[in-house]
C-alpha cells in the first residue's frame, strides 16, 4: 500500500510554520506498513487542491490531507472535497452537540459560524475530533482512500491515533515494514559507500540499505518489507550483523535516539569517570550537546567558554607568550586550555577547541575553517587541527561532533579491559 500526503496551507509555504505533520503522518504509516509515496504542500486554492487530489488518487492508494478545516472563509477544504467527490454537505446533528458540548465545557459562547462545522459531505464517514471543531472526513473513491484531517498537530494526531489507523489496519492486508538504523562516525558517506559496495550489492531483494549523512556522521538504514514479521525480523538481524563487522571501526549504536553524545554519556558514566570541555570556537556546542542527554550531571564537572584570548588567560591560565608565538588558533594553545580544564576542574577528562568558524579570521593566520581539538587525559594530551570549510554553522557542529568522536576514542582506549 502506498500513500500520499497533502498539507494544506499558505503559511506553510511562506515558511510562518514547519510542517510538523508529514513527519509524524509518515512515522506512523510505515509502522503500519504503509509506504509514504510523496508529501505535497499547496496553498489554501481550490484549483490546487483539486488538482493534488487527482494527481494522488493515480499515484497512492490512501491519500491524507492535512489542514484548511476551520470555519473561516480561507477553510476550503472541506468544500472542495464536497466538490471533489460529487458530494452535498448536510448538517450532523451528532457533531452539533459535540461542538455545542466543547464551547459549554469551556463556558464560551459558540456562533453560527462555528456550527459550519457541522455542515459535512453526506457520503463521507465522519471522525469525530474529539479535542477540537473540525472533524475528519474519510471519502472512498475507485478503491482509493482519501482521509482529511485537522491541521492542528494534536487535533490531526489524536484523529488517526483512534480512528484512521485502526480502520487501515482493520481493512487492508497489510505489510510489514522493518527497519534498524546504525550509526557511524569518522567516515564520510562516499567512503562509507565505496567500502559497503559488495555488502549492498549482495543484500536480499526485500532488503535495502540507505546512507543518512549529516555533520559528522552517517546513519545506515536498513530497510526490510514482506509479509512475515518473524521471518522478515529475522533475515533483517542477520543482515545488521553483517552490516555491523564491516563498520566496527566507527560504529557508535543503534536506532535513532543512539548519538556520539549519548554514547559518550553512557561510557563515562559507566566507568565512573569526569569531564571537562573548554570551548572557544565552538562557543558553548559540546557542552549543550552533553548536557542535553540526561545523567549529564553523574560526570560533567564544567564547562568554560574562552571566546576571547583574555578569558583563556585569565580563566584557563593559557601563557600569554603561548598565544603570542603561536596565536590564539593553534594546537598549542588547544593543548593548554584542556590540560589547564582538566585541572582546574579536577576531571579525568577534557576537550578544547579554538578555531575560525568564520565569516572573518580576527588577528590569526588560519584561514576560516581551520579548527583545532585537544583531548586530555591520565594518559596524556593530544591536539590536531582539521579543516571544517564554511559556513559557520557547519564548522561549529562538525568540530563539535569530532570533540566527542575523539572523547570516545580516548575513553575506549583507556578502559578496554573495564568496559
Amino acid at each position: 500500500m502506498q500513500a500520499e500526503i497533502i498539507t494544506i496551507g499558505d503559511e506553510i509555504l511562506i515558511g510562518q510554520i514547519v510542517d510538523t505533520n508529514s513527519q509524524w503522518l509518515g512515522k506512523r504509516l510505515n509502522e503500519i506498513g504503509v509506504s509514504v509515496f510523496q508529501i505535497t504542500s499547496i496553498q489554501d486554492d481550490k484549483s490546487h487542491i483539486l488538482k493534488a487530489m487527482e494527481e494522488a488518487e493515480k499515484n497512492a492508494d490512501i491519500v491524507i490531507l492535512t489542514g484548511g478545516l476551520g470555519p473561516t472563509k480561507d477553510d476550503i477544504t472541506k468544500l472542495t472535497m464536497t466538490e471533489y467527490f460529487d458530494d452535498t454537505l448536510v448538517r450532523n446533528e451528532e457533531i452539533e452537540n459535540h461542538i455545542k458540548y466543547l464551547f459549554g465545557r469551556i463556558k464560551y459562547k459558540f456562533t453560527e459560524m462555528d456550527l459550519q462545522q457541522a455542515m459535512l459531505p453526506e457520503k463521507a464517514c465522519i471522525l469525530k475530533n474529539q479535542l477540537g471543531t473540525a472533524s475528519g472526513m474519510w471519502f472512498e473513491k475507485n478503491k482509493k482512500v482519501f482521509v482529511s484531517l485537522p491541521g492542528v498537530p494534536n487535533e490531526m494526531k489524536g484523529l488517526m491515533t483512534a480512528s484512521v489507523l485502526p480502520k487501515l489496519r482493520e481493512n487492508y492486508k497489510l505489510p510489514f515494514i522493518l527497519h534498524k538504523t546504525l550509526h557511524t562516525y569518522g567516515l564520510g558517506e562516499s567512503r562509507v559507500a565505496e567500502r559497503l559496495s559488495d555488502f549492498e550489492n549482495d543484500l536480499p531483494a526485500n532488503i535495502k540499505l540507505a546512507y543518512l549523512p549529516s555533520y559528522g556522521r552517517v546513519r545506515l538504514r536498513l530497510t526490510a518489507k514482506g509479509l512475515t514479521e518473524l521471518e522478515l525480523a529475522s533475515s533483517l538481524d542477520a543482515e545488521v550483523l553483517r552490516l555491523k563487522k564491516l563498520v566496527k571501526d566507527i560504529y557508535v549504536g543503534e536506532e535513532d535516539d543512539t548519538s556520539i553524545e549519548r554514547s559518550v554519556n553512557e561510557l563515562l558514566r559507566a566507568s565512573n569517570q569526569s569531564l571537562s570541555i573548554a570551548e572557544s570556537c565552538t562557543g558553548g556546542n559540546i557542552a549543550k550537546m552533553i548536557t542535553g542527554i540526561s545523567g549529564a550531571s553523574e560526570f560533567l564537572k564544567g564547562a568554560i567558554v574562552a571566546y576571547s584570548k583574555e578569558v583563556k588567560q585569565a580563566q584557563l591560565n593559557v601563557s600569554a607568550e603561548t598565544i603570542q608565538t603561536h596565536s590564539v588558533v593553534s594546537q598549542e594553545v588547544a593543548i593548554e586550555m584542556a590540560l589547564n580544564s582538566r585541572e582546574l576542574f579536577g576531571t579525568d577528562y577534557a576537550i578544547a577547541t579554538t578555531g575560525n568558524a568564520g565569516p572573518t579570521t580576527d588577528d590569526t593566520d588560519k584561514t576560516v575553517g581551520v579548527v583545532f581539538i585537544a583531548i586530555a587525559s591520565s594518559s596524556g594530551v593530544y591536539a590536531n587541527e582539521f579543516f571544517f570549510g564554511t559556513p559557520r554553522v557547519k564548522v561549529i557542529e562538525r568540530a563539535s561532533v569530532k570533540a566527542l568522536e575523539l572523547l570516545r576514542k580516548e575513553i575506549l582506549k583507556n578502559n578496554t579491559n573495564s568496559l
